[in-house]
């Protein structure tokens, strides 16, 4: 197995580029095989990370501080990115990649101990958007009409943008809401934002 470039972007609109995605390897391969799985680990409670498919965000995920100046009463950094290995079989040049959905806890801060449920909802539903993003981006990966020239460089690009898709989507979504404070707004968004997880064959984590 040759290892494929992994690419992760945290989100917290401070991002830095990705690496670059490395090239197919040359040779007889005339058919490009893309498999895209949602990554399935086990839980660990000793991880900085926790996945999206593991459980809902809960005051244990909450392990980092705020920042100088920070306003907010809590944040979460959630973030999207793909791991993976290519494989030549015959003339066959198979793409396997592994969706990865994550939270970061050393990142992630409330000044509320333990936090309010109306918090932890709220920053749940940031993951929500992350992981309805992440799997649209699957979803294209797998449509999309690639080839062993460039797969490497169209994936990289979709991801890029569905990156910053993330990122307008989050904000418009603090935005609407303020931060939590319009709680009509908020529920709108979570009807809209589950629906669509839904739709997408995804069940929306809830709290216990």
């Amino acid at each position: 197995m040759r290892p494929f470039s992994a690419l992760f972007l945290l989100a917290g609109w401070a991002a830095w580029p990705p690496p670059p995605v490395a090239s197919a390897p040359q040779g007889p391969p005339e058919v490009l095989k893309v498999v895209f799985t949602e990554e399935q680990r086990p839980l660990d409670p000793s991880s900085d990370t926790l996945f999206y498919h593991q459980r809902h965000a809960a005051a244990e995920d909450f392990r980092g501080s705020p920042g100088f100046g920070a306003r907010s009463d809590a944040v979460s950094f959630t973030s999207f990115g793909f791991d993976g290995s290519t494989r030549r079989f015959r003339d066959t040049l198979e793409v396997h990649l592994v969706l990865q959905v994550f939270w970061v806890r050393s990142a992630s801060w409330t000044r509320i101990q333990p936090p309010s449920r109306h918090i932890l909802v709220h920053e749940q539903l940031h993951f929500d958007i992350t992981r309805l993003v992440a799997e649209r981006f699957r979803k294209k990966v797998l449509s999309m009409p690639l080839t062993i020239d460039d797969h490497d460089s169209r994936i990289q690009y979709e991801y890029l943008e569905s990156f910053r898709e993330m990122n307008r989507l989050q904000e418009a979504f603090d935005d609407e809401a303020h931060h939590g404070a319009n709680g009509l707004a908020e529920a709108r968004w979570q009807q809209r934002i589950h629906s669509a997880l839904r739709e997408e064959g995804v069940i929306p984590a809830q709290l216990p």
